[in-house]
């Protein structure tokens, strides 16, 4: 089993998001699977221009071969889909920023969520093309959003709804109320970490 971890996690090792990273990590080393990084601050996804969105049609829409200088506009986003399409589950790491995703997550979520490569059309609609796959979303915020603040929620959910776009059977993670409870951070990265190598071990016996 090849498992991708994708992380964005620009606090470093200060990051509280890495924390539960880690230990995600940890679990799956100590199964028998192959594990494959790709860390977002270091190879920052590339964002659809006017070229190279015109490519994409052309070339997913379209069904037209393009020329090799118009396939090199799209030579990062086609690689980044490629080690997705090359995994058996996905791991996705990131904190919540301004109750969103982080803008550098969300260029990636588009650059791999490409026409024909993870999602296409059928005769009923839609289609994700990771069906059988799963994926795991970690992730830390400074609030908790729930109950009366649900409409601010916008991290979790988005990351859910794109990838179950593309077939996944997603689960989110999160350790919420970082900043909100100081003195039970530890306590909410514990629980974090339960429930992470609880879904792994039920994912990968």
């Amino acid at each position: 089993m090849n498992v991708l971890v994708v992380t964005y996690l620009p606090g470093g090792v200060i990051s509280n998001t890495k924390k539960l990273a880690d230990h995600a990590i940890g679990v799956l080393r100590r199964k028998n699977v192959k594990i494959e990084q790709l860390d977002l601050t270091r190879d920052v996804p590339d964002l659809f221009s006017p070229e190279r969105l015109g490519v994409y049609y052309e070339r997913n829409y379209g069904g037209k071969k393009v020329s090799p200088d118009k396939t090199a506009l799209m030579s990062k986003m086609d690689r980044m889909t490629a080690q997705l399409k090359g995994a058996d589950m996905l791991v996705l790491a990131y904190p919540m920023h301004n109750f969103s995703i982080p803008a550098t997550v969300k260029a990636w979520l588009d650059s791999v969520m490409l026409k024909g490569e993870t999602w296409d059309f059928s005769p009923t609609g839609y289609v994700g093309l990771f069906k059988g796959k799963k994926a795991l979303v970690l992730s830390t915020s400074g609030g908790v959003y729930e109950g009366d603040l649900t409409f601010l929620e916008h991290s979790a959910s988005l990351a859910k709804v794109d990838l179950g776009f593309m077939g996944f059977e997603a689960e989110v993670v999160v350790g919420a109320g970082i900043n909100k409870f100081p003195d039970k951070v530890e306590a909410i990265l514990a629980e974090a970490k339960a429930k992470i190598s609880e879904l792994l071990n039920k994912w990968i016996p």
